[in-house]
């Protein structure tokens, strides 16, 4: 099937100006900022946690808030469900639906509280905490999609400074008031719940009424409505996102099993890299996928063009700047890996590509979007386990083949010449 058929929409039907869209170099600046801070309060919350936690609680902590990143998998694909749909096809009523995920996802983690208590040594209150934790950022997810399907991108970028000060900015005042782990997670957690309202109007508070730039107009009101947003094309987008997340993490979770603590340690210095080459471009793909819902080729192409020079871009640097890098992350300890930097730094551009043609078989609807990258991280695995040898660049090699092979099938999918 074709890019324009799988929309439901057709170029002649779409309108030539994006109403109430703001330019996508404002948006850009706008949405990276927000990213930025985002990722900063991140990095905040340990740098403060080492320095008024015991390393005990610290550990806790850092695992709990690893635990969330993971249960909140299915908020990040309720968001990209929400925003390719409301993209194609308008208002979708997806607030009943979202309740519902969030409501399934933090009843799974009540339930598995007791387990992961026990597994991981953890205390169980912060276990329990994970529960409302993950039900507020799940479902902040709803109203993140319909300002990214829409294109109001600055308001986008407002809630998501919003959502990262209610989950963040609680937890940081918490340590910094010397409430320990559980006192701070409980701050975090109803700062999370007090900035929803505020997320919920901004999705819903624009001058005449949400965006419809670049959406089909060729579908009458009635359809509209009937074409509502369906529970399996979130659990088809968050399994997408839980695949990504994976695949991204695969080789570091093989290092820590297969190699030396001093090698497992110098990985995850070079990891950094590779986190930094995944992320950087992600802008791209946040700002084309409404695009990317209408069966926009030349968007995908020019996306896809964006995220390969900056991957281009930060290899290079990456060769040319590798024993300052080490340096900076990790310490001299780490030098003796700068030849390295470049390898880890393709790793990460190369999923960046990945991940923005996954995203836009998720957006036009393709089945199974993700199943590649389940095949990848099964043949990584495998390698890792096998072949390899039991050092950082042999399962730094196997990484960048895995990448490089995924990348390049997920390209010929989305390029491949289209039946008639």
């Amino acid at each position: 099937m074709g890019a324009e058929a799988a929309t439901g929409t057709d170029a002649t039907k779409r309108p030539t100006r994006d109403n109430g869209v703001v330019g996508l170099g404002a948006a850009g600046a706008a949405v990276t900022a927000a990213t930025v801070l985002t990722n900063g309060l991140a990095y905040l919350v340990p740098m403060l946690g080492a320095r008024q936690l015991s390393a005990p609680d610290l550990g806790a902590l850092a695992t709990v808030l690893a635990l969330g990143a993971i249960a909140a998998v299915p908020g990040f694909g309720l968001q990209i469900a929400v925003a390719a749909h409301r993209a194609r096809w308008g208002p979708s009523g997806a607030l009943r639906l979202a309740l519902g995920t969030a409501a399934f996802t933090a009843g799974v983690t009540l339930a598995a509280a007791p387990v992961l208590a026990a597994a991981l040594r953890l205390p169980i209150a912060l276990t329990l905490l994970l529960a409302p934790t993950t039900f507020a950022t799940v479902l902040a997810g709803c109203w993140l999609g319909e300002l990214q399907g829409d294109q109001r991108f600055l308001r986008l970028s407002a809630a998501m400074i919003g959502l990262a000060a209610g989950r963040y900015g609680g937890l940081i005042v918490g340590l910094a008031l010397g409430w320990g782990p559980v006192g701070s997670l409980i701050l975090g957690t109803l700062a999370g719940f007090l900035v929803l309202p505020v997320l919920a109007w901004l999705a819903a508070s624009t001058v005449g009424g949400p965006a419809s730039g670049g959406r089909g107009t060729g579908t009458s009101v009635g359809d509209t409505r009937n074409r509502r947003l369906t529970g399996s094309q979130v659990m088809t987008a968050s399994a997408a996102t839980l695949a990504m997340l994976v695949i991204s993490y695969a080789d570091l979770i093989l290092a820590r099993q297969l190699l030396p603590a001093t090698g497992s340690g110098g990985y995850a210095v070079g990891s950094v890299l590779t986190k930094g080459a995944l992320w950087a471009p992600q802008v791209v793909t946040l700002l084309v996928l409404p695009r990317l819902a209408w069966g926009d080729r030349r968007a995908r192409a020019l996306a896809l063009g964006l995220i390969v020079s900056s991957g281009v871009v930060l290899v290079v640097a990456s060769a040319v700047l590798g024993e300052l890098a080490f340096r900076l992350v990790g310490g001299a300890d780490y030098l003796h890996l700068a030849g390295e930097a470049p390898l880890f730094a393709a790793t990460g551009a190369l999923y960046a590509v990945v991940f923005m043609l996954v995203n836009d078989r998720v957006a036009t609807g393709a089945r199974w979007p993700a199943a590649p990258l389940w095949v990848a991280t099964a043949s990584l695995v495998a390698a890792a386990l096998l072949v390899a040898p039991r050092t950082v660049g042999g399962v730094l090699s196997c990484a960048l083949v895995t990448a490089a092979v995924t990348a390049a099938v997920m390209t010929w999918l989305a390029f491949r010449p289209t039946r008639g």
